[in-house]
C-alpha cells in the first residue's frame, strides 16, 4: 500500500488529489503568509504546490500534457520519441497520430502539440516555484525548505535549458509574460549551478519515508552533477571533475544497486524489475516521482506499447498499441542480458507475433503488430485501460555509478571507470569489460540500462550521437539538437528571439 510524502503533513485536497494547487484560489488565500509558511504545515504546503506539477498526466486543470512522466503528449515523450529509444508509429489501420513519427524523424515544427505541452508545463512549475520561495522566504520559514524550494526551481530551468537554449528566465512573478527576458543557456547555467551549489547542503539527509519523491541532499547533488556533466554542451567549458565530486557526494548517501537476482514472483522473472513497480526500492532510487492511478498522476508505458489483444492477456487490460522499440537499439542488447526481458519480439502466446520489420513510421504507416514493445514497467499497483500505478524513477544510483564511470573516462583515466562499468554489466548477468571502457562502452551501457527513464536524447547529444543518420532517416542539421521555442511564446512575447533553423 502506498503512502505519500510531502503532502501527507498539509491538507487533504493536497494529498489525495493534488486539487488545490491553483495560485489563485484557495490554499494560498486562507492565512497571513508571514506565520503560516514559517510553520513546518505551512511551508509543506508551499512546497506541495510544486511537487504536484512533477507528476505526469493527460492533463490538469484542463492543461494537456503536463508532468515530467507517466502519461504522454508532455516533456517525456518529446525528449523520449526524438531519441533512437522508442517511437510512436502511425499505424496502417489509421491508429496514432503523426507527432510521434515527426519527433523521431526530427522533423517536428515550432507549432506542434507536444512541444508547446511540454514549455507550458515548465513555466507553470516555474511559477508555482517561484511563488513558493516568496512565500517561505516571507515567513521566515526553516532553511532547509526554502533551499527545497530553490532546487525545485532549479531543476525545472535545468530541463528547459537542455531543451531550448536561450530561454525566458524570471525569479519575481510580478511581471507579465510579454515582459520576461530571454536569457542565454550560459546565463540560466550559472544560476542553476549557483541555487544548487547554495543549497544543497541545507536539504534534508533522510531518505524514503516522507522524503520519497522530494529533493533530498541526494537527489539535489545527482541533480548538480547531471547539470555539470552537461556543462560543455551548455556553455562550450567541460565540467567532469565538478560532476564527479557532485557523484561522489551522493555516493555519501548509502545507495547500493538493487538485487539482479531471479524472482519468481515477478513477471519478468528478475528483482531487477522491482525498479520500475509501484514503490520503488530506496536502496537505488533516489528520486522516484509517486503514482496512483486515477489519484496522483498514471504510468501508461506498458499499456501503451502492447497490443490490445495482447494486454488483455498479460495484464487483464487491453493494450493501446502505440510505442515500439526500433530494431536497431534492441539488437544491441546480448541475448543473456536480464535487461532484455522487458522486450516483446517474435511470436507471442494468443498468436501475436511482433516483427523485428517496421518499415514506415508515417505513410503509410507501421502494420498493426510491427515492432518490438517494451513493458519495462510492468503494470503494478491500481491499474486500468488508462494505466496503471508503477512509480518512475527520475533519478538512480545506476545512473550515478555510469556518470562516474564517464567522468574518469573524460578525464582521462579509464582504469578507474571500469569497475564501475562491471558492477552495472554484472548485475545484469554479464561479464565484465574486457578492457578498459572507451565513451562507446559507456554511452551503449547507459542505453542499455536507463532506456525509457528519460535520459536518452541528453546522452545522444552529449556523446555527439543525436544528429547520425537511422533506419528512419538521414542525418539531421545541427539544429535539431534544440527544440524550437513554441510559436504560441512568440506570438506571446515578441521580445523572444526563435532558434537558429527554425
Amino acid at each position: 500500500m502506498k503512502i505519500k510524502n510531502i503532502v501527507l503533513a498539509g491538507s487533504a485536497c493536497l494529498l489525495t488529489l493534488f486539487s488545490c494547487t491553483d495560485i489563485n484560489e484557495n490554499i494560498y488565500d486562507k492565512y497571513q503568509p508571514d506565520t503560516f509558511y514559517g510553520t513546518p504545515e505551512g511551508a509543506n504546503i508551499a512546497l506541495a504546490s510544486v511537487y504536484a506539477e512533477i507528476p505526469g498526466d493527460f492533463e490538469r486543470k484542463s492543461v494537456p500534457g503536463v508532468g515530467y512522466a507517466g502519461a504522454d503528449n508532455g516533456w517525456y515523450d518529446m525528449n523520449c520519441m526524438s531519441s533512437d529509444e522508442q517511437v510512436i508509429p502511425h499505424r496502417n489501420d489509421g491508429n496514432w497520430q503523426q507527432d510521434f513519427a515527426r519527433l523521431h524523424k526530427h522533423e517536428w515544427l515550432p507549432n506542434e502539440f507536444i512541444i508547446n505541452n511540454t514549455w507550458n508545463w515548465l513555466y507553470n512549475s516555474i511559477f508555482k516555484a517561484n511563488l513558493a520561495v516568496e512565500l517561505l522566504e516571507k515567513a521566515k520559514a526553516d532553511p532547509s525548505k526554502i533551499a527545497e524550494a530553490k532546487v525545485l526551481r532549479a531543476f525545472f530551468y535545468y530541463l528547459l535549458i537542455d531543451d531550448f537554449g536561450d530561454v525566458p528566465f524570471f525569479t519575481d512573478n510580478n511581471i507579465t509574460v510579454d515582459k520576461i527576458p530571454q536569457s542565454s543557456r550560459k546565463e540560466v547555467y550559472a544560476f542553476i549551478v549557483k541555487e544548487l551549489t547554495a543549497n544543497v547542503e541545507l536539504l534534508s539527509v533522510t531518505k524514503g519515508g516522507n522524503y520519497y519523491g522530494r529533493f533530498n541532499k541526494w537527489a539535489g547533488y545527482t541533480l548538480l552533477a547531471k547539470v555539470y556533466l552537461n556543462a560543455q554542451v551548455y556553455t562550450g567549458e567541460a565540467k567532469w571533475a565538478e560532476s564527479l565530486a557532485a557523484c561522489n557526494k551522493v555516493s555519501e548517501g548509502g545507495f547500493t544497486l538493487h538485487s539482479g537476482a531471479a524472482n519468481d514472483a515477478s513477471p519478468l522473472g528478475n528483482k531487477y524489475y522491482e525498479l520500475f513497480g509501484d514503490v520503488l526500492p530506496d536502496d537505488e532510487t533516489i528520486l522516484p516521482i509517486f503514482a496512483t492511478l486515477d489519484v496522483v498522476s498514471r504510468n501508461v508505458y506498458a499499456v501503451r506499447s502492447v497490443y490490445g489483444p495482447q494486454g488483455t492477456n498479460m495484464f487483464g487490460l487491453s493494450g493501446w498499441n502505440g510505442t515500439i522499440v526500433p530494431t536497431d537499439f534492441f539488437l544491441k542488447y546480448a541475448t543473456n542480458d536480464i535487461r532484455r526481458k522487458q522486450f516483446l519480439f517474435g511470436e507471442q502466446p494468443g498468436g501475436f507475433n511482433y516483427t523485428l520489420e517496421v518499415g514506415s513510421l508515417d505513410n503509410p504507416g507501421a502494420a498493426p503488430q510491427a515492432g518490438v514493445r517494451n513493458v519495462k514497467f510492468y503494470p503494478a499497483g491500481v491499474k486500468s485501460g488508462g494505466g496503471a500505478s508503477n512509480d518512475f524513477p527520475i533519478f538512480r544510483y545506476a545512473d550515478v555509478i555510469l556518470m562516474m564511470a564517464e567522468c574518469n573516462v573524460r578525464l582521462g583515466n579509464p582504469a578507474a571507470a571500469k569497475p564501475f562499468v562491471d558492477q552495472i554489466r554484472q548485475r545484469a548477468g554479464l561479464d565484465g569489460l574486457a578492457a578498459n571502457p572507451t565513451l562507446d562502452d559507456i554511452y551503449n551501457e547507459r542505453g542499455f540500462e536507463l532506456n525509457w527513464e528519460g535520459h536518452r536524447r541528453q546522452d545522444m547529444i552529449r556523446f555527439d550521437k543525436f544528429l547520425l543518420a537511422n533506419e528512419f532517416r538521414p542525418a539531421s542539421p545541427v539544429f535539431r539538437k534544440l527544440f524550437p521555442i513554441p510559436t504560441s511564446a512568440l506570438d506571446a512575447n515578441h521580445g523572444l528571439k526563435q532558434n537558429p533553423g527554425y
